[in-house]
């Protein structure tokens, strides 16, 4: 039986990791916001499911709840940073408070997170820490500018730590769904409190609307990406990144492809900068 710290299990992919990871027989300890959520969370199943009330931005809170799940539990064998929102709105709508706020819960939490129980991994030189990411974290999208900047962020910090915890025998994953049907569209959705009319038929807008509209059609089945992850964890050697959805796969290929073309057309300039006998040698 292993031991699982999931943060954000109220819904989603949370809700649906944590209650694959019940269902073969472990232990998971969930985070949520509300007394009642945890009430809600702990009737999954009475002996092994644990609610805790804990908001990933709040440090004190955090080590608080990774103590007591600790004290209560065992050792965390596997981390999932899932808490986060989405935040759908252009770059230039976006206010600095809201673009804090976004990459306070969806950057600064996860390390958080991360940060509390790495200790107690690296002193067993086990565990395993899985970010919930995005596709966006690897593809732009417009209206998802500062989300994906913070997805970005998280995948920068995230395939960082990967090489530095490796020699304490702890893994480490990148979870990258497309569109699935979860809160992302309806509730865990913000928009920026000023749009700017000048922005109304162009891409952006059109953008907007085309998330709004999938809400609730998304291909993407939350249970079938937990079993996913599941699979992904116990193979001889999970990869670093695990796309979910036909949806992301082209995404990300679509945008390979551009980007290989462009480092091509462009490498002769792009290695032209070098010292002069740097080139002679």
């Amino acid at each position: 039986m292993k031991t699982w710290l999931i943060t954000g299990v109220s819904s989603g992919f949370g809700r649906a990791l944590a209650q694959a990871a019940l269902n073969r027989g472990d232990r998971v300890a969930g985070t949520v916001r509300s007394p009642e959520a945890a009430a809600r969370f702990a009737a999954l199943s009475p002996d092994r499911a644990h609610g805790f009330v804990m908001d990933v931005v709040d440090p004190a809170a955090v080590q608080a709840t990774v103590a007591a799940v600790t004290a209560a539990h065992g050792p965390i064998d596997i981390l999932v940073n899932n808490a986060g929102y989405g935040l759908v709105s252009g770059v230039e709508e976006v206010s600095l408070a809201e673009m804090r706020a976004q990459f306070e819960v969806n950057v600064f939490g996860a390390v958080t997170v991360m940060q509390a129980v790495l200790p107690a991994m690296r002193a067993r030189c086990s565990g395993t820490i899985v970010n919930v990411t995005s596709v966006s974290g690897l593809v732009g999208w417009p209206s998802l500018g500062v989300y994906s900047g913070s997805k970005f962020a998280l995948e920068g910090i995230t395939e960082t730590l990967a090489q530095e915890v490796a020699p304490f025998g702890i893994g480490v994953m990148m979870v990258e769904p497309g569109g699935f049907r979860t809160d992302f569209a309806g509730r865990s959705r913000i928009e920026a409190a000023t749009p700017i009319a000048d922005y109304e038929g162009t891409t952006l807008t059109e953008c907007k609307r085309i998330l709004q509209g999938h809400a609730g059609q998304e291909r993407g089945d939350p249970a079938r990406a937990a079993q996913a992850i599941l699979a992904a964890l116990d193979a001889e050697q999970p990869p670093l990144r695990l796309l979910l959805g036909a949806d992301a796969v082209g995404y990300l290929r679509d945008k390979l492809e551009v980007q290989l073309a462009e480092t091509a057309q462009w490498e002769t300039l792009s290695t032209g900068t070098d010292f002069a006998d740097v080139e002679a040698a």
